[in-house]
């Protein structure tokens, strides 16, 4: 039975953990199951891990690579993880689209993007999390900040904005 700083972590922490999750795994579904997996390995020894946070989510990018390695394809949603309000300004269309987009990245890139602008780690704990130097995070999310660029303009010209 999980003991009180476990539940109380997981209160506190789980709607955080389920929007990195989202937005490695790019599907509703798939994220609740990787916070579930990642919760359940990491329960029977939580007390032991000094910062539960930072190892839970190079725990979700590992079990998300391992995922993906046994599947080999990707299985992804348009619909994000909150149920928007109507939008008039054309927010939701956009961040749809940028959810879509960041699913066509390769999964490391995608794992440096997600860690260091929606989860703001910085470049050397984002590398520490990976398991890489800094110099390849730089570079990964040079390369995926850009490539995300041109697969958005892309999709703006298809739909003729």
């Amino acid at each position: 039975m999980p003991d009180e700083g476990f539940e109380q972590f997981v209160r506190l922490r789980y709607t955080e953990l389920l929007h990195t999750a989202y937005l490695l795994t790019g599907s509703l579904p798939l994220a609740e199951d990787l916070v579930q997996t990642c919760l359940l390995k990491i329960m029977p020894r939580f007390e032991r891990i000094a910062e539960p946070l930072p190892y839970l989510r190079r725990a979700m990018v590992n079990q998300r690579t391992s995922w993906w390695r046994g599947l080999r394809r990707e299985l992804l949603s348009a619909e994000p993880p909150d149920d928007p309000r109507p939008d008039s300004s054309g927010a939701f269309a956009e961040r749809s689209a940028l959810v879509a987009e960041l699913a066509r990245l390769p999964q490391r890139m995608r794992a440096v993007l997600v860690l260091r602008y929606w989860e703001d780690l910085s470049e050397a704990e984002t590398a520490e999390l990976l398991g890489c130097s800094v110099g390849s995070v730089k570079s990964q999310a040079s390369r995926g900040l850009a490539r995300l660029r041109e697969l958005l303009e892309s999709s703006d010209l298809r739909s003729g904005r």
